[in-house]
């Protein structure tokens, strides 16, 4: 049985010759509100919906929203998160979680939302998509655990998107050479050289000085300490390392001694890879460096110039062995594309291919995991059926 509602004895007022109803209540802000009725029902229906409006307007005072939440949780992270992951979560938090949701109330959001949310993560890379994925699903949980939420809308959010990245594949020996004569005498030079023969990752050759550079030892080494990044395209050198196994001493063949003691007798920088003033490159100069590189390659590109005002395309069809067009100095002689990682990844492929124990491989890479390591190890020692047949043949006594 419905249980009846008691309806208050409203005192009454009369206003231009009519009588109403009328009580007071105290608003969100906390001030006495004055409410009429022309009969107590009429009032009565009144204080119950303004009291609602009241409570849903505490509530959503209370309840932070996307954006305000998303803040937060970063602070939170930054007391035990190394300072280039913070810069990374930070970047990705602003522009795929805040930027569409952070209007929001954190308890509004739907599944449907998030799902809106991370289609332009799911157009960029795999490794992009997971990155965006796990904050997300982080910041959400998290507001569950604090009984912020009752719901966590990221539940049903699939771990699977973003753009497969293609196998990344060694340099051959031939390839090798002709990058190294391409590049012969040019700025990008020192970096590929070590990048080929020690395996540094791009941050740690681009942080290296020359106080890390034994060459005078009786096995020449060279040693990672620093990592290069950068914030707001400047250069920041960090004595904090990717992981632990990334601070490493990496013993260096000849071939690349003789070309740092070069470098440095003709080096003006304690650094290794410097602009022109002897400071660490910043992003743009980076990538003006590894433009050498491209240019001198027989990639399809498409620039844009603007004749009068009007912006129009054009297509360069690189022809290998042939000058450019613009520029006679530049030479296509690269039939194949070359990225910074690729030519750490030839390091490691090469020490594999000179059977090298794994865990020597996974110190000198700087890899933290072993998985990793025997994961290269694995696609490259065991990618042909020549290298599978001497395996199973061995195992089974044949």
């Amino acid at each position: 049985m419905a249980k009846r509602k008691t309806i208050p004895n409203y005192g009454t007022v009369t206003m231009n010759g009519i009588e109403y109803y009328r009580t007071r209540i105290l608003d969100a802000d906390g001030k006495r509100v004055a409410l009429y009725g022309r009969t107590r029902e009429e009032l009565y229906d009144k204080v119950e919906e303004a009291k609602k409006q009241i409570e849903d307007c505490t509530f959503r005072r209370e309840m932070p929203t996307v954006k305000e939440y998303c803040e937060k949780w970063l602070l939170m992270q930054s007391a035990h998160v190394r300072n280039t992951t913070m810069i990374d979560y930070t970047s990705k938090v602003k522009n795929y979680i805040i930027k569409p949701l952070g209007h929001m109330y954190m308890a509004d959001v739907t599944t449907d939302d998030i799902r809106l949310a991370v289609l332009p993560a799911a157009k960029k890379s795999e490794s992009v998509y997971s990155s965006v994925n796990m904050l997300m699903k982080c910041i959400f949980y998290s507001a569950e655990d604090s009984h912020i939420i009752d719901e966590n809308p990221t539940r049903k959010l699939s771990a699977k998107g973003g753009i497969p990245q293609k196998e990344k594949e060694a340099l051959t020996d031939e390839q090798v050479e002709q990058l190294l004569d391409a590049i012969r005498g040019l700025p990008p030079y020192v970096f590929v050289m070590i990048g080929l023969y020690a395996g540094l990752r791009r941050e740690e050759i681009l942080a290296l000085k020359w106080d890390c550079v034994h060459l005078d030892e009786e096995a020449p080494y060279l040693s990672v300490r620093r990592a290069w990044h950068v914030e707001h395209n400047r250069p920041v050198i960090l004595t904090e390392l990717k992981t632990k196994a990334a601070r490493r001493d990496v013993p260096l063949p000849q071939r690349l001694v003789d070309c740092l003691r070069e470098a440095k007798a003709n080096s003006n920088s304690e650094y290794v890879v410097a602009n022109r003033d002897g400071e660490p490159l910043s992003y743009t100069q980076f990538k003006r460096v590894w433009q050498y590189i491209r240019t001198r390659s027989t990639k399809e590109r498409t620039y844009v110039r603007y004749v009068n005002g009007e912006k129009i395309k054009h297509t360069v069809k690189p022809v290998l062995g042939q000058p450019a067009p613009h520029n006679g100095k530049v030479i296509y002689s690269l039939d194949f594309q070359v990225t910074p990682h690729q030519l750490r990844h030839t390091y490691i492929t090469n020490l594999i291919y000179a059977h090298v124990d794994p865990k020597t491989v996974q110190y000198l890479a700087g890899h933290e995991n072993s998985k990793v390591t025997m994961d290269i190890y694995a696609k490259v020692k065991y990618n042909k059926p020549t290298e599978l047949a001497a395996v199973v043949n061995s195992a089974f006594g044949q």
